[in-house]
């Protein structure tokens, strides 16, 4: 990689803004990022833009760390101790449901990235996703549903939570929306869906970013360390944003809007690379 210019550092800027925004909100963020990679190419090697690509991520955890710090904090002194032991239990129960996606993504890694990362298989997932929050919310409108707070959470609705966001690894599925959907089709509501989505994202997040840190290894150079930092950043700052703003939004509305979404958004990623495909 050459000197970092002002436009690619411009660039790596708005790669954070779509990742800190579409990270959390369930409308897929590999589905921005291939179209983003697509228009704003980074001067960079295929072997790092694979690994940034996933650590960028990690910006967008430290957001959840610190919006949520209280709540996922089993040593904060002003807890009572029952307090403390349903932090440690709202842990437990996150491990529990991160056991399917952590051990298939494990093994799957390699093989994912070789065959289901292309236009075709995220345009697919935007647009079966945008149907199935259409369908789900229509089907639980009116409905009183039993997982009202996440303390009444068990443990086997986590690992059948943790199941639906194993489809997450398929690209363009979204691990909030692939988890919110299985959270609902379960009977949490969208607060409690939406809550354990992203604090089951905590460590299959940094996973990811270490198992492909340690797969790219860490023998980077000052423009590499440079464009990461940059980009971590900014998904970090944005995605305090993004997070305040589903928060506050699914308390008023359902998620249908997000569905609609990513319906226009597969069918412009079919588009837009079939056009290209057929111009080359």
């Amino acid at each position: 990689m050459g000197d970092l210019t002002f436009f690619e550092l411009l660039k790596v800027i708005v790669i954070g803004i779509i990742q800190g925004i579409t990270e959390w909100l369930p409308i897929s963020s590999t589905g921005h990022m291939i179209l983003a990679e697509e228009l704003l190419k980074l001067n960079v090697s295929d072997e790092f833009m694979e690994m940034f690509r996933v650590v960028i991520q990690f910006g967008s955890i430290l957001a959840v760390v610190v919006l949520y710090f209280k709540k996922l904090n089993p040593f904060a002194p002003s807890k009572t101790q029952a307090e403390k032991r349903d932090t440690w239990t709202l842990w437990f129960k996150v491990l529990v449901g991160i056991i399917p996606a952590g051990v298939v993504g494990v093994l799957l890694d390699d093989w994912l990235d070789e065959h289901l990362y292309n236009y075709v298989t995220v345009a697919a997932a935007l647009i079966v996703y945008g149907i199935l929050f259409i369908v789900i919310e229509k089907r639980n409108k009116n409905r009183s549903l039993p997982t009202k707070i996440l303390s009444e959470l068990t443990y086997k609705k986590s690992l059948a939570i943790g199941a639906f966001q194993m489809l997450s690894l398929i690209p363009g599925t979204s691990r909030s929306g692939s988890t919110i959907i299985g959270a609902s089709i379960l009977g949490c509501e969208r607060p409690v869906a939406a809550e354990f989505s992203f604090f089951m994202a905590i460590p299959v997040m940094l996973g990811a970013s270490l198992l492909k840190l340690v797969k790219f290894g860490f023998d980077f150079t000052s423009t590499e360390l440079i464009v990461m930092a940059v980009g971590v950043v900014t998904a970090f700052v944005v995605s305090i944003a993004a997070i305040k703003f589903l928060m506050d939004y699914i308390r008023k509305r359902d998620f249908s809007v997000f569905g609609w979404y990513r319906i226009v958004l597969g069918i412009i990623v079919l588009i837009w690379f079939a056009v290209r495909t057929f111009a080359a």
